[in-house]
């Protein structure tokens, strides 16, 4: 059983209309007074600042027009996730309308791994490139960067990742998490930070008759991917983000991108229609799939594509095609994967989520599944955390006695922190308080495990109910209270994501009645919920229809929790709501 947590009773308890229910949400949430509440709902949110304001702006916008005037070829270097590859389109997409001597290079995850490497450094320098621009990544690159220094690259890194006390490069560095950076908001993704350099950049670049060089309607242009990249990296949906994404959905569905316009048809996502969580769930995947099967350049070629003819428009039906086989791929490996692993835990004797852990029990999964695809670790590594409630980390078989590994965690668990605490057994680590990733030396495997579950030992006798999953309730409501128009207001609070999770609705003691299964194996299960004051509601509880079983029968009395939504079937349009939870 999940616990759930109930907002604290305030004076927002007693309002019972749509919007004041919406009000208190955002106010337990920390936005207060009219002015927060208006620039948070409104369609047109004007949080922004100005880019000149992040550290090394100016001297590198210098640089890039020096290597424009000189005629400098000039190279993207990127990452192979969605947040990397919108970054890299995004920068190619400016910079590619003021220099015709102009490449990108982007790793593979299999060969080369994150971030610059040497052998990609020498590659780029063979290619004459004078300019290297990197994006989502470098920030800690020292060496790299000095080898680039030597064979005559100019080096500009536009990074957003914490640089967790390590030595910063030597070179010019964008990124808001430095701890000398005066910019106002810290947390934008990297694709964000590229979208203030080209800001910047627009501002900077005047013709001599005073007009800028870059058309301020080929940035607003751009916000579709910065809204790719800011969803993709899962970054906090606050602040400036929240105002990039919101324009940058609006320019997405325009559906004016040719490539995420074949690509939306190519996923059946409806033009005009799409939602943050279908950027999250649908479109994020599917450009992260490239690089976790093969290579993350098919991304970035559809995304930057504008065809002119009909063999450039083959070309992009065939990229679309290629995102599309490959995450079918990659939920097959996934889940072959997934089951190995559960297999594996259950042979362990672990147990399920809410259970009192004995002392005997693992509390900390570190999993070795020597071959699996290092592609989906991370992806099955945080659907088994989901699965048992436990932090879990996959390691698998990287040649020489070398394992790689790959974590999540759950909320309460800093996995930074706790790698931190055994670092001499990681030839390299790295991440944050959710993810993690390192290299080991295979016969420190027992040592980590060791490691990792006395240090879980601790944190769960500092708070006991630590592995208990909890739903957070945002608000008490009734049956009659959802309604079309609480939905809209509710909707006004998108985009939904980190740091502005979709809502959770509580509706206490309603009967069950007219319960039908559906899927092939009955996982999911409909049914009709009666409250107090006679008032009814649809309800469908996907995926959990077995598990909450026993719960749910004719004539039971529950609470359910989750979200309201309008459903719409042979043009006659219904509230239903689709539960997350039962109690």
């Amino acid at each position: 059983m999940k616990e759930w947590i109930y907002p604290q009773e305030d004076a927002f308890d007693e309002y019972r209309d749509a919007q004041e229910i919406t009000a208190g949400i955002l106010r337990r949430r920390g936005i207060e007074g009219e002015e927060a509440l208006a620039e948070y709902l409104s369609a047109s949110p004007k949080q922004t600042y100005d880019p000149f304001l992040m550290k090394d702006m100016k001297a590198a916008v210098i640089r890039i027009v020096e290597a424009l005037r000189r005629q400098e070829k000039i190279c993207v270097y990127g990452d192979y996730d969605a947040d990397g590859v919108t970054a890299t389109s995004l920068l190619l997409t400016v910079l590619g309308r003021l220099t015709k001597h102009l490449i990108y290079y982007i790793p593979s995850r299999f060969d080369e791994g994150y971030g610059l490497n040497k052998e990609a450094v020498r590659l780029i320098a063979e290619q004459g490139v004078k300019l290297l621009i990197t994006v989502d990544c470098g920030s800690v690159s020292c060496e790299e960067v000095a080898l680039a220094g030597e064979l005559g690259l100019s080096v500009i890194v536009t990074d957003h990742h914490s640089m967790n006390g390590r030595q910063a490069v030597d070179c010019l560095l964008l990124n808001p998490k430095r701890e000398d950076c005066g910019y106002p908001f810290k947390e934008l993704c990297g694709c964000g930070v590229a979208f203030k350099l080209t800001q910047a950049l627009q501002r900077t670049l005047k013709r001599p008759d005073g007009t800028p060089v870059i058309d301020k309607k080929l940035l607003n242009s751009l916000l579709d991917l910065v809204a790719i990249g800011t969803i993709g990296d899962i970054v906090s949906l606050q602040d400036e983000n929240r105002t990039l994404v919101k324009y940058g959905m609006n320019i997405l569905n325009r559906n004016q991108r040719p490539g995420l316009a074949m690509l939306l048809s190519g996923v059946k996502l409806t033009p005009g229609q799409v939602t943050s969580e279908q950027v999250a769930f649908v479109i994020v995947p599917h450009l992260n799939a490239a690089g976790r099967m093969m290579s993350a350049k098919t991304g970035v070629e559809l995304l930057t594509l504008r065809p002119t003819d009909a063999k450039q428009q083959q070309e992009m039906q065939r990229l679309v095609e290629t995102l599309v086989e490959n995450n079918r791929q990659r939920k097959r490996v996934q889940e072959e994967t997934f089951q190995r692993c559960m297999e594996i835990l259950q042979q362990e004797g672990e147990t399920k989520p809410g259970q009192a852990p004995k002392q005997e029990q693992t509390l900390f999964q570190v999993i070795e599944v020597r071959d699996a695809h290092e592609g989906i670790t991370g992806i099955v590594a945080g659907k088994i955390k989901d699965a048992t409630g436990k932090p879990t980390i996959i390691v698998t078989a990287s040649g020489d006695g070398l394992l790689k590994g790959t974590g999540r965690s759950i909320p309460g668990v800093n996995l930074y922190q706790l790698l931190s605490g055994c670092q001499e057994l990681f030839l390299r680590y790295g991440g944050h308080a959710g993810a993690c990733g390192f290299l080991m030396k295979e016969d420190n495997l027992t040592l980590l495990r060791e490691s990792l579950n006395q240090q879980m030992a601790v944190l769960v006798e500092e708070t006991p109910g630590l592995l208990i999953p909890k739903v957070h309730i945002d608000a008490v409501v009734t049956g009659a209270q959802l309604s079309h128009e609480l939905i809209e207001q509710l909707q006004r609070m998108a985009p939904f994501g980190q740091g502005n999770p979709k809502p959770v609705l509580a509706v206490n003691d309603v009967c069950v009645s007219r319960l039908g299964y559906m899927g092939e194996r009955k996982q999911h299960v409909r049914f009709t919920a009666r409250t107090e004051e006679e008032t009814t509601f649809e309800c469908v509880l996907f995926q959990r229809a077995q598990e909450l079983g026993d719960l749910l029968f004719e004539d039971s009395f529950v609470s359910v929790a989750g979200s309201a939504e309008v459903n719409s079937w042979n043009g006659v349009q219904k509230v239903q709501f689709l539960v997350s939870d039962v109690q």
